[in-house]
């Protein structure tokens, strides 16, 4: 398999990624390397795009991504593969079968977790839920409030993953629906504060233990006003530290780097659109914590 591969090795100052002590403890040495693959906007792609394609010429493909996500398995002991919403809407699949299909899809690619984006409401709640049934991996929403809607207990708040003795949280956040979506789409859903609800989550999985708390956002990257975006979610949250985005489509070649409310350093990455690329971090915990960043192209 091709591919073209951005490279970038970090140092993180003291403080930049707290790595709990846990890493160190105990007798047996830990496994010491967790690789993350995440995907956004895939947007119901479920072939590659045509070899004459004006943007992406034969890139992307879900028999391609799950060989790059085999091989990726292969040479690595901890890996998690993540999505930052808007599976549906896009091609004549979501067309012919209401999102099911792209359910079973990232199901046999093992998926470990994935968010909702506003897309993913487009066949209504009914729709969603037909699909979600195929899906063998959580829904992580803490913002969106399903408790008066057939969603209830279909989604979860977080999700907690353990990797070679270390555990790994998410959770996930959306965009406001109000306007973005039918009304009908979505019905009694209660949109939440995506800051407060965010703060409260990594507060709960850094108590219960988490070494690393990723959230999978499906704000948007950055807007021109004040509208909530992963850069404002950055700067006015705590614990997080990593936020995996999507919305906005946004080709991001290395993660954006800023700070949090605290001053430590939060990581933003987002892939684009359609499955053309897949990113991959690596968090290496060793004396001198380093990230390894890769933008892999599907081809």
């Amino acid at each position: 398999m091709k591919r073209r591969t951005f490279i970038r090795h970090t140092s993180l100052t003291a403080g930049a990624l707290w790595i709990g002590p846990s890493v160190y403890a105990g007798e047996h040495k830990l496994a010491k390397k967790i690789t993350i693959l995440h995907t956004n906007d895939t947007h119901s792609n479920i072939d590659a795009f045509p070899s004459n394609h004006a943007k992406y010429p034969g890139l992307g493909g879900v028999a391609r991504r799950f060989d790059l996500f085999q091989k990726v398995r292969a040479e690595e002991s901890n890996v998690i593969v993540l999505d930052s919403g808007d599976i549906f809407q896009g091609t004549p699949y979501f067309n012919k079968y209401g999102g099911v299909l792209e359910m079973k899809v990232m199901s046999e690619l093992g998926y470990d977790a994935g968010t909702m984006g506003n897309h993913d409401f487009d066949a209504g709640l009914e729709g969603f839920l037909k699909a979600r049934q195929h899906a063998n991996f959580p829904f992580v929403c803490a913002n969106y409030d399903f408790s008066e809607t057939i969603l209830k207990e279909q989604t979860q708040k977080n999700t907690i993953l353990e990797r070679g003795g270390l555990k790994i949280g998410v959770f996930g956040i959306g965009v406001e629906l109000k306007g973005l979506v039918p009304d009908s789409k979505y019905g009694n859903t209660k949109y939440l504060d995506p800051i407060q609800v965010a703060n409260e989550q990594a507060a709960e999985l850094k108590k219960k233990g988490c070494d690393l708390i990723i959230c999978l956002s499906h704000l948007g990257f950055e807007y021109p006003d004040d509208k909530v975006s992963d850069k404002v979610l950055a700067s006015k949250t705590s614990g997080i530290h990593l936020i995996l985005g999507g919305h906005t489509h946004t080709f991001l070649d290395k993660p954006f780097e800023t700070k949090n409310l605290l001053g430590d350093i939060v990581l933003i990455n987002q892939m684009g659109y359609a499955g053309v690329q897949v990113g991959r971090l690596d968090y290496c915990l060793e004396k001198k914590r380093f990230i390894t960043h890769q933008v892999m192209d599907v081809k």
